[in-house]
Parts: structure tokens; C-alpha cells; sequence
């Protein structure tokens, strides 16, 4: 899937940001030692208890790592906000080294329960650590390549998760033996990993110190700890983050979907054990860690997607098939199926991920920003927390895990209904942009001819009735599509075009379509009217039709003409098959479309004709 255009995003220019190569590394190591402590703790328990212990037990645990992201809210944001970005990672580093220095210690003496309290402590310092770190993918990253820069930090923070999950499972496993029996004979053995943690701290302290200082504007801003004991920060900053109503729904979506997450990773282990009989942790492990090979796929997949805008769609998609996969858990019996399904789990859980974390940073003041992110934080903690207390009280009472997935898909229903509220033009529009390009691959030419801000009335030829959907593809901005009233009405997508804002058109209500257009394009919207009145049967550019000078240009705006080239023709989007237009089925359509240099409101249509008629010449002849 592929969509070039002339102003797009490369590789090469955002890893030739100065630092991004340092970070991304240091980005790696945080999450790969955070990662490879709880793998330990976790496998521990797999080894010693069954049933409804070990389901509240892993919960526990997980619910160690969460706890932390709460208590820590306000000083996290404070900090994020206060100091340079760099520094507190770089410190926190530090912490770290510290802190797995006595995770060692307690593994040489077998100190099960003290190296479960150290859970809680190496979480503490990625609470702190984490709002420093997503604050500072705006300011290394800037808005432009802010999805791309997402879409790195979640494949490589998933990397480090793959990673860790496989490479401690496969020491720890090695290092196992049945006749271990106890916990602390379980830890005594396994000792000699904690020096493994130690040493990836020490890089990674080495490698945030070298990252560079991008905040801009230093903060005066004070702590007061008699007002975070209040409570006073706490209120504050949540209200910091929910008064821009998009960035409150973003958190919220998140939060659901980190929940569904959490509970189907705390409750697999329970059921492949007792459902599937596996017992080994390297391939109950293996299977989880299947979803991280996803989201790197699926990382990568939403960057391409996202090229020329935030694709806030792919949200809704995501949370439609990530549901699925929840529901259909209990039906499979085949972990071969099951890896195949977490995999897929992975790719879609990106597509939720990358897009709304995008979303909520590209909406946030920078001065606000890392508080912003530590109230993302605290609320999806909060959801994750109830969510693991809720699995754990329901195991003790004898919930099996089955039933737990059945809450989580209904849970996941209610995602889906919160996502499509808000981005249900998206979702439609991104649905039809993944159909259209397993057939086709599009090339942009002069996109960045067309305003950001100023109104624009999109004029030029029709070939196919994907055109709205061609068009739309470059563009980060919403058109709104003239079209026929009876296709308007059409029962199953009437919800749809008019949520797109569609402009229904017919020779009765002509003068109406006008003047809504001329409304819309008076509040600096995007208009797009096919002059021609219909799509090309042979080929040729038709007359141009008068209609759209009946729009007064008392607005702030321009003419922008496009011309969609022949890629099209033959394929069953168009009317005209050329007779020796030969296509192979596995063989994907090339589709260009050029936009020309603004022209005045006041642009005739028999003037636009012959512009739109050279730029056929000039480019379909090249």
C-alpha cells in the first residue's frame, strides 16, 4: 500500500534529525529492562501457582506497574513541563541504575517478595520518565513528522517489548529446573540476570545523556507539595487535559483500549494453561509477545497511512477488528491460531495506538504539554488499575478466563461506539482508502499548492466514481463533494455522506447546492464540483458546465484545478474501457493526479476547461 506525493515525508529526513538515533535507542532500553524485570516476576509465578492464584497474583503485578502512574501524576507532568525533556530521562536513568542494583540483590538471596515491592519502584521511575519522554517526540520530531515519530516510538518501544519478553524468557527457562520448587530457589537460580538489567540501565543513562536540549522557552513554574497532598494539582491538571473535548476523547478511547489489553494479557497465561495445556512459559510468552511483531507491522503500516495527515480513521477500524479478536479467543484451540490472531491483535492495536497518541500531542500547547501527557497517563492507569482489580476479584470468585474475555469484547463494543462518534467520516474515508489501494498506487503532484488555511474550490475532470475518494487521499484538510441528491439519499450511506458534508445537487435545488457551497466556503472550508456534470465515457474531457460561477467569491479563497489522469480508465470504477487497455489482476493501477497553481474566484468556466485540457497535455504525454 502505497501513496507518493511530491511533498511527503521521508525516512532519510527524519532519521537525520540530530538525536533521533540517540533516543530511539534510549527509547528501546527503558521499556527493554522495565520489561525484562515483570517477565521475570511473571514466569515466576507461572511456575509455582495455577488456577485463580496465578491470575491474581499476575494482576498484582501488573497492577504494581500501573499504581505508580497514578501516585505520580502531577510531579511527572511538572517536571516534563519545568526542565528539559533530555535531562529528566537522563536522570531518570539513574534511577534506574539503582534500582536494579537492589532487584540483583534481592534475586542473589531469593528475597521473592522484596523483588515484587521493586516492581513497584522500577514502575515509579518510568511514571517519571514517561511524559518527559512522549513530550519530547513533538519537540525532537515537530509537527510535521509528528505520526512518523509516533509510529518509531511505538514500533521501537514494541521492539524492546519483543524483545524482552523473548530474550529473559528464553534465559529464565534455561536456567529453570523442575526441581525448583520454591520461589526463592527460583530467584537464586535466575540471579545472574539481574546484572543483565544492571548493565542495560548504565547504557541507557549513557545514551540519554547525550541527547539534546530542545525546549525552547524555559519555565519559572514552582512545585508546592502541600498543594499536590490536597489534591489541589490533581484537579488542576486534569482540567488542563480534558478542556479541549477531542484530547479528553482521545485519552478516554485510549484508556479502553490499554484496558482490553491489559486484562487479555494478565488472563492468557491462566487460560493457555488450562484450556490449551501448554505449560511452557517461552511459548505462552511467545504467543503475547506475537502482538508486539504486530504494532511494529502495524507501526509502520499507519505512518504510510498517515502521510499527509493525522489518519484518525484507522482508530475505528482498529477498534473493530481488535473486538473481533477478542470474541473469538475462546473459540480457538490451536495456538499455531492463536499466534496468528495476537499478530493480527498487534497490527490493529497500532492503528489505535499511533494515530490518537499523534492526536492528543498535535492538539497540546508545548507549554502544557508534558502535563497533558502525565494526565494521559494517570487516566489510563486508572482505567488499567480498576480493570486488573475487577479480573482479580472476579478469579477469586471463581470467573474463569473465558467469561473474562467475554467482558473485555463488550468493552470493546463500547470502543468501537465512542471512536465511530467521533470519527465515523474518518473511518469511512480510511475503510475505502485501505480498498482502493490494494488496487491501486497514487502519486500526488503539486499538493502543496493548496492552502492550509484559506478557503479552496477543488474544480477539475471526472473518471471514475472513486474520485472523491482519490482526491481526498492527498488531502489533510475535508472536502466537501457536490454530488447527485438520489445518490445522496441512498439508504445505507445518506448517514454517511452527510456526516462528510457532503452538498446534495439537483436541477430543482440547483441555486441551493450554490449557495450551501458558497456558506461552506465562506467558513474557509474545502469544496470539490466536477464540472463536467458526469464521468468520462470515452476518455475525453467534456465541456465545462456554468453552474459553479453561480458561487458569489465574497469569501477568502481560491481555485485550485486538478486533473486526474488515464491510470483509471478500464478498471470497474470507470465508464470507458479502452479496447486495448490490458491489466493483470496481481498488477496494482498507477494514478496520477496533479493540482494546478491557484487561480482567482472569478475564473470562468471556459478559461478552467482549457487550463485542466494543458495540464492533460503537459503531463499525460511525459
Amino acid at each position: 500500500m502505497e501513496i507518493k506525493a511530491n511533498n511527503m515525508q521521508s525516512k532519510e529526513k527524519i532519521f537525520a534529525i540530530t538525536g533521533v538515533i540517540n533516543y530511539i535507542f534510549v527509547v528501546f532500553l527503558n521499556a527493554f529492562t522495565d520489561l525484562g524485570h515483570k517477565i521475570i516476576i511473571q514466569n515466576t509465578i507461572f511456575k509455582v501457582y495455577d488456577g485463580s492464584t496465578q491470575i491474581v497474583l499476575t494482576a498484582i503485578v501488573n497492577a504494581l506497574v500501573l499504581l505508580p502512574f497514578i501516585l505520580v501524576f502531577s510531579p511527572s507532568g511538572f517536571l516534563a513541563d519545568r526542565f528539559p525533556k533530555n535531562k529528566i530521562m537522563e536522570y531518570s536513568a539513574i534511577f534506574a541504575i539503582v534500582i536494579t542494583l537492589g532487584i540483583t540483590y534481592a534475586y542473589y538471596h531469593g528475597y521473592f517478595i522484596f523483588a515484587f515491592v521493586m516492581t513497584f519502584l522500577l514502575s515509579m521511575q518510568s511514571a517519571i520518565y514517561g511524559p518527559a519522554k512522549y513530550g519530547y517526540i513533538k519537540e525532537l520530531f515537530g509537527e510535521k513528522f509528528l505520526t512518523g515519530g509516533n509510529s518509531i516510538v511505538q514500533a521501537t518501544t514494541t521492539v524492546a517489548i519483543l524483545g524482552g519478553i523473548i530474550f529473559y524468557t528464553v534465559l529464565f527457562e534455561n536456567m529453570y529446573d523442575t526441581s525448583l520448587v520454591t520461589k526463592s530457589e527460583i530467584l537464586e537460580r535466575i540471579a545472574p540476570l539481574g546484572w543483565l538489567l544492571v548493565i542495560s540501565s548504565v547504557i541507557e543513562w549513557y545514551g540519554a545523556s547525550t541527547l539534546p536540549n530542545k525546549i525552547l522557552v524555559a519555565s519559572k513554574r514552582t512545585f508546592n507539595l502541600k498543594k499536590y497532598f490536597r489534591g489541589e494539582y490533581l484537579f488542576r491538571n486534569l482540567k488542563t487535559a480534558t478542556r479541549k473535548r477531542e484530547i479528553f476523547h482521545a485519552i478516554l478511547a485510549l484508556s479502553l483500549f490499554w484496558s482490553i489489553s491489559q486484562v487479555v494479557l494478565a488472563i492468557f497465561g491462566e487460560y493457555a494453561k488450562d484450556q490449551l495445556g501448554v505449560l511452557n512459559t517461552i511459548y505462552v510468552q511467545g504467543v503475547m509477545a506475537l502482538a508486539g511483531v504486530g504494532i511494529v507491522f502495524g507501526s509502520i503500516m499507519v505512518a504510510k497511512l498517515s502521510k499527509e495527515y493525522i489518519n484518525l480513521g484507522l482508530a475505528g477500524i482498529g477498534a473493530v477488528m481488535v473486538t473481533i479478536l477478542v470474541f473469538l479467543i475462546p473459540f480457538v484451540h490451536s495456538m499455531v491460531l492463536m499466534s496468528v490472531m495476537f499478530s493480527f491483535f498487534g497490527i490493529f492495536a497500532s492503528f489505535i495506538l499511533v494515530p490518537l497518541s499523534a492526536r492528543i500531542q498535535f492538539l497540546s500547547a508545548n507549554a502544557h504539554l508534558g502535563t497533558i501527557l502525565a494526565a494521559n497517563n494517570f487516566i489510563q492507569n486508572i482505567f488499567m488499575f480498576s480493570f486488573l482489580v475487577l479480573t482479580t476479584l472476579f478469579a477469586y470468585f471463581g470467573m474463569n478466563a473465558i467469561i473474562l474475555f467475554y467482558c473485555m469484547g463488550f468493552v470493546g463494543i463500547y470502543l468501537i461506539f465512542l471512536l465511530f462518534h467521533n470519527y465515523m467520516t474518518e473511518t469511512f474515508f480510511t475503510t475505502m482508502k485501505l480498498f482502493s489501494l490494494a488496487r491501486h498506487k497514487y502519486e500526488y503532484f503539486g499538493v502543496q499548492n493548496i492552502p492550509d488555511e484559506k478557503a479552496v474550490l477543488l474544480l477539475g475532470n471526472h473518471v471514475s466514481w472513486i474520485d472523491w475518494i482519490i482526491l481526498q487521499l492527498a488531502l489533510k484538510r475535508r472536502i466537501s463533494f457536490m454530488m447527485d441528491k438520489e445518490i445522496y439519499h441512498w439508504k445505507f450511506f445518506h448517514a454517511i455522506f452527510k456526516k462528510g458534508e457532503a452538498i446534495p445537487l439537483s436541477p430543482r435545488a440547483f441555486k441551493d447546492a450554490m449557495y450551501e457551497a458558497y456558506k461552506r466556503l465562506q467558513n474557509r472550508s474545502v469544496v470539490a464540483i466536477f464540472p463536467e456534470g458526469g464521468i468520462s465515457v470515452d476518455g475525453d474531457i467534456k465541456p465545462f458546465h456554468r453552474g459553479y460561477e453561480l458561487i458569489s467569491s465574497d469569501y477568502d479563497g481560491v481555485i485550485i484545478p486538478f486533473y486526474i489522469g488515464s491510470g483509471i480508465f478500464g478498471s470497474k470504477f470507470a465508464k470507458y474501457k479502452p479496447e486495448n487497455a490490458k491489466r493483470s489482476f496481481f498488477k496494482r493501477r498507477k494514478i496520477k493526479v496533479y493540482f494546478g497553481e491557484p487561480l482567482p474566484k472569478e475564473t470562468k468556466s471556459a478559461e478552467l476547461e482549457k487550463i485542466i485540457k494543458q495540464m492533460r497535455e503537459k503531463y499525460e504525454t511525459k
